[in-house]
Order: C-alpha cells, then sequence, then structure tokens
C-alpha cells in the first residue's frame, strides 16, 4: 500500500459512511497478572450508541495514521510456517458465520499471549467490514453518479489498546452540601493511542492483496520485532531510521568518513531526483548496491567501484543483496531533514540547502559559511554585514 491508497481507506472510518460497512465487532479484554482472555464479547457494529461508533471510529483512524516505514509497515508474509497467520486471517475473511470468525480472531489473540507478559490490562479490538471504492469519478454531464460500480473489499482490522488506571477525584455534591472522595474502580479503555493494530489484507488502488499485511507501531520508528515474527508470522522489516543510517554507513565506509558538503547535496539530490522519477508508481524505489554506486559516481565521489560498495553491504547490513528504499533516505527533500551539530549551534537544514553550506578555517579556527541569498533575521533584528580577512576553505 501507499499512502494514497492508506489515506483512502482512513478517510471512510467515519459514523454513517455508505462507502465502509462495518458489520462487526469482537473486543477481547486480557488480565496482565495471568496474561490471559478475562472476557470476550461481539456485537453488531450498528448496535453500538453512535458515541461509542464514534469512539471506535477514531481509534481505527489512528492505527491507519502515521507516515510508511515509520509507524505504518507494509508487510509480507513468511512462507512455510505452522499454525500461519495467513491462512488464519484468510479463513476468518472468507467466513459468512460469526462465531467461525470469532473463533479464528481468537487464535490470533493466543499468539499475542504466549511467552508474553503485558505491563497492563489490554483490550484487543477485531471488526471486520466492507470497503466500497468508486469505479470512477462523478460525471457531471451525464449525471452518473460515481457510486453506481464500485470495488467490493472485504477486511479484518485490529486495534490493541492499553488500558488506564481511574482517576481519583474530589467532587462536591450540590444537593448535599459536601465534599464527596469519587471512588471508581473501572478501568478506561486508552482508544486515543493504540499500542499496536493491523490491516489484512493490503490494498493497492483497487486490489485486494491476502500475501501482505499493514502492521501499525505504537510510535514512528519503535517497531515491535517479536509481534511481526512471531504473531503475524511476517518477514522481518527496517524502519526508515534505519534505513537511512544503513546508507550513512555504507557512505561512510565506502568514502572512508571523508565528503565535503558539496558532494553529499550532490548525492541527496541525486536520490531526491530517483524518488520524484518514481513517484506515481505502485512500488517504492530502491536502491541496490549497483544502485548506490551509482549514486555516489554520479555525485562526484572519487575512487568508487563495485566491489568496494558490495563489500560495505555486506559489512553494515551483512547482506549485499539488501535494496534501501530511496525514500527514508531522503523522506522529504524540502524539510529540514539534515542536521550539523556543532559544540555552539545545532542546524537544520534540507538536502537541496547543503550546497550551501562549507567548512572553511578563519584566523586558524574551523568554521561554518553558509551562504544566504537574503537578510538574515535573528529573534526579529536584521543583522548587518561585517567585514572580516580573507578565508581558506579547509
Amino acid at each position: 500500500m501507499n499512502k494514497k491508497d492508506i489515506a483512502n481507506i482512513r478517510k471512510q472510518f467515519k459514523v454513517h459512511n455508505d462507502l465502509l460497512k462495518i458489520s462487526e465487532i469482537f473486543n477481547v479484554y486480557i488480565m496482565k497478572e495471568t496474561s490471559e482472555i478475562y472476557h470476550h464479547q461481539s456485537q453488531p457494529f450498528e448496535m453500538l450508541e453512535q458515541e461509542q461508533q464514534e469512539l471506535f471510529m477514531n481509534n481505527f483512524k489512528k492505527v491507519l495514521t502515521g507516515q510508511l516505514d515509520q509507524k505504518l509497515f507494509e508487510l509480507k508474509f513468511q512462507r512455510n510456517v505452522e499454525n500461519n497467520s495467513q491462512l488464519i486471517l484468510h479463513q476468518g475473511l472468507l467466513s459468512d458465520n460469526s462465531e467461525d470468525w470469532k473463533e479464528q480472531m481468537l487464535l490470533i489473540v493466543e499468539k499475542m499471549l504466549k511467552d508474553k507478559q503485558y505491563e497492563m490490562d489490554i483490550v484487543v479490538t477485531f471488526i471486520r467490514g466492507e470497503y466500497l471504492k468508486p469505479m470512477k469519478r462523478r460525471n457531471e454531464e451525464t449525471e452518473e453518479n460515481e457510486r453506481d460500480a464500485v470495488y467490493s473489499h472485504s477486511f479484518t482490522l485490529c486495534s490493541i489498546n492499553k488500558t488506564l488506571d481511574p482517576k481519583k477525584e474530589l467532587l462536591f455534591d450540590y444537593v448535599e452540601k459536601k465534599f464527596k472522595y469519587n471512588i471508581v474502580v473501572d478501568p478506561i479503555i486508552n482508544l486515543n493511542a493504540p499500542i499496536a493494530g493491523f490491516l489484512f489484507p493490503c490494498f493497492t488502488d483497487h486490489t485486494a492483496d491476502v500475501n501482505r499485511i499493514l502492521y501499525s507501531a505504537a510510535k514512528p520508528n519503535d517497531i515491535d520485532p517479536d509481534f511481526i515474527e512471531t504473531v503475524l508470522n511476517a518477514e522481518e522489516t527496517m524502519t526508515a531510521e534505519e534505513d537511512k543510517f544503513v546508507f550513512e554507513e555504507i557512505v561512510k565506509d565506502v568514502t572512508g568518513d571523508q565528503l565535503n558538503t558539496s558532494t553529499l547535496a550532490n548525492v541527496y539530490e541525486e536520490i531526491n531526483r530517483v524518488v520524484e522519477e518514481n513517484e506515481d508508481e505502485e512500488e517504492t524505489p530502491t536502491l541496490g548496491y549497483k544502485e548506490v554506486e551509482r549514486v555516489l559516481k554520479s555525485s562526484g565521489v572519487e575512487e568508487v567501484n563495485t566491489e568496494k560498495v558490495e563489500t560495505a553491504f555486506q559489512k553494515v547490513i551483512d547482506d549485499d543483496k539488501y535494496e534501501l528504499k530511496a525514500n527514508n533516505i531522503v523522506p522529504k527533500y524540502n524539510s529540514k531533514s539534515i542536521k550539523i551539530d556543532t559544540k555552539v549551534a545545532k542546524i537544520s537544514i534540507s538536502p537541496q540547502g547543503l550546497s550551501y553550506v562549507k567548512r572553511i578555517n578563519f584566523d586558524g579556527k574551523p568554521c561554518l559559511l553558509i551562504e544566504v541569498e537574503e537578510d538574515t533575521v535573528i529573534e526579529g533584528f536584521t543583522m548587518i554585514p561585517e567585514a572580516f580577512g580573507d578565508t581558506k576553505d579547509n
């Protein structure tokens, strides 16, 4: 799934929307002390009060919110795994019987509880529904309705939420005219911040892909490898942060950790060009060792060859066949995504602005020189140009 596919289904999660039909909701309460199911309950989603529906809809949106490879991850299922979650979820998806579907979902919960001790009580919520996507846009001339023909996709979504201790409050009773200590023993289910979740199957444009699952992490770049491997039975993945780190380490290894700012700016510009050329493609552009070699050579890095780059891949990630996602290396080309750290200042700059930064020696001291095309303002004050002696580039 790309960000457009995810955005399209996420925006459908609202009450009284005829493009999204949730048939059933299934809640499972798990006790932290025993890591066992304390209670589970299912009912038609439409039987919930509207306020409850809105709470859950907001929760489901949270599961589908975040950047790809940071908080949301499209994962491939592993092959030849016993008790495979892909088969469990697919059987549940194909089932017309409510009890059969719940039985399959409880199998997923059992996998969550195996050798797992949670720090708090948790609630696992499953819904099954149907996502309808119009085949074409509304035609104003013929008054043809865009919803006359739709693609229909069945899905299961899971949200895992922790519970919070009830608040202890002091109340004032107007009738009896006295203060009262309010004691509430029921735990609060925190639907505003899911700790994990997933959507099955994945959707690309108007096609369902049962060989992939969309995993949602609690926080950006903070995945649960054990959940991915043992619960979802999916292949391991790298976060955007890890991808970027791997790329930087590979470049350091190839260049001997020596690179001037203009060359580094060329590297990011070349990768951004790859991203822009493929932005309309369904598949995310990737960089294997051969593509990294081409990028470095075209950016002006000297003494680069295939063997050196391939060896760097093997040394850094122990896999010369690994492919880095170009979007993860330069996530947002126009954002301030590059950090320059010194003892006296921390500067954020966009990759395209890196070519305006030079490291120079001035009066025998290393300095940063930043070329600007307009007045520089600090705390509302426009800086006055200062004259200084000749500099010598380091």
